[in-house]
């Protein structure tokens, strides 16, 4: 019913040419009102899926959200909640937002931009971001010599579920992977030179991250090895052998051990071959070089064995004595004698004969008719020489002076 004032017929939603007959209340009269509205149903931009998303490592590249298909001239919109994110046009084919880097549930609307109708594109694409694991500090590393057995690399802290692998350089460590305790981690210890650094990774997520810290292992080189020369054997009592080495590094000291004791003083290292001296005491001689830089020890190549070979024991001299002139003589000899020693007479420091061996007894040179003083020396299958105690004194008593014996004739019997 007309109110005197415009009138709204209300919203219509079917297409076409609409007119409007006003009919008096009191007479029926009917008269058609100026114009034809028309209305025009704009369909909906079409509906296609919402594609992409998933999970990424934070810092990561971020998880891509796509449309499998698109309108031209229809902009789409993409959100993330109900905040608008990014707008792409429509091709005709598949179309992409490009990578997200944002957690949330992404969706679609796209917009016709003609008719400005709206229509939101089916399902969701969920985008998450997985956290690195928490940065811990490697520690550990330091200096070691050729040969040492290592120095250790730990780590400050660790989380349960994470692996934990030690590099050195760009190379993983075989045997350096270690699951996380909650706590502080060890590696174990490590003889290999470099800068060995940690990398901690979710096996669940495969999201890994470098932990802080890069300890270093420096191996030092062990001092250069010469050959231990000299050595030999001498006599007991004798000026002994000398011990040396081949040749020697400056800044090196070198020191001479027998067996495990210390001998004498450190020698510097001189550039060339260096000796330790005239050594007397027997035993097998090593030498032990220190780096004095680092500190480095190595033992030299070979040894020297000095030998102390004892004298003979020294027996006394028998026999000797006075004998009258035109007897056999007097026999001198030793009281005792060794085997592999030779012992050889003298008369007055003069040989006499050829040297006799040792019996394990005793011992008889025979029998001498020449005064004088004998000796004997003994010497051993070493060389050494040794005197026998005491000497045999041989002398010559004269005879009663030579008279003539007078007188002769007979006599009476019984006179």
């Amino acid at each position: 019913a007309g109110t005197g004032s415009p009138l709204s017929f209300g919203l219509r939603t079917t297409a076409g040419i609409y007119s409007a007959v006003a009919t008096s209340a009191a007479n029926g009269c009917t008269t058609v009102m100026t114009g034809t509205p028309s209305l025009a149903v704009n369909s909906l931009p079409a509906s296609f899926t919402v594609t992409g998303g998933g999970s990424f490592c934070a810092g990561g590249a971020g998880s891509e959200v796509a449309l499998i298909g698109s309108e031209s001239g229809i902009t789409y919109q993409l959100y993330n909640g109900t905040s608008p994110v990014a707008s792409v046009s429509g091709t005709g084919a598949a179309i992409t937002f490009g990578p997200q880097f944002s957690a949330g549930s992404y969706s679609v609307r796209a917009t016709n931009t003609s008719t400005s109708c709206v229509n939101g594109m089916a399902g969701l694409a969920t985008v998450s971001i997985n956290p690195l694991p928490s940065v811990f500090v490697a520690t550990g590393g330091g200096t070691l010599c050729t040969g040492g057995s290592g120095v250790g690399i730990t780590l400050s802290g660790s989380q349960t579920g994470v692996n934990y692998q030690l590099y050195n350089g760009a190379s993983p460590v075989t045997g350096g992977l270690v699951p996380g305790s909650g706590s502080a981690i060890s590696f174990g210890t490590y003889a290999t030179a470099g800068v060995y650094s940690v990398l901690a990774i979710n096996p669940v997520t495969s999201c890994s991250n470098a932990m802080a810290g890069t300890p270093q292992v420096i191996v030092n080189p062990l001092p250069v090895t010469y050959t231990v020369t000299g050595g030999g054997s001498f006599c007991a009592g004798g000026a002994g052998v000398a011990v040396g080495l081949s040749g020697s590094n400056t800044g090196i000291t070198y020191r001479l051990y027998n067996g495990s004791s210390l001998v004498g003083a450190a020698v510097a290292g001189s550039g060339g071959a260096i000796t330790f001296g005239v050594q007397t005491t027997a035993g097998s001689y090593t030498v032990r070089a220190t780096d004095n830089t680092t500190g480095c020890v190595a033992g030299m190549t070979g040894s020297a064995n000095v030998v102390v070979n004892s004298l003979p024991v020294a027996f006394s001299v028998t026999g000797g004595g006075g004998y009258c002139r035109g007897g056999s003589g007097m026999p001198v000899g030793l009281a005792w004698s060794a085997s592999g020693v030779n012992y050889r007479l003298y008369k007055d420091g003069v040989a006499v004969g050829g040297a006799v061996a040792g019996i394990n007894g005793a011992l008889n040179f025979g029998t001498f008719t020449s005064a004088g003083v004998y000796t004997v020396a003994a010497v051993s299958t070493a060389g050494c020489a040794q005197n026998m105690s005491g000497a045999a004194t041989i002398s010559i008593n004269p005879l009663p002076a030579d008279f003539t014996v007078t007188g002769t004739g007979g006599y009476c019997a019984g006179t």
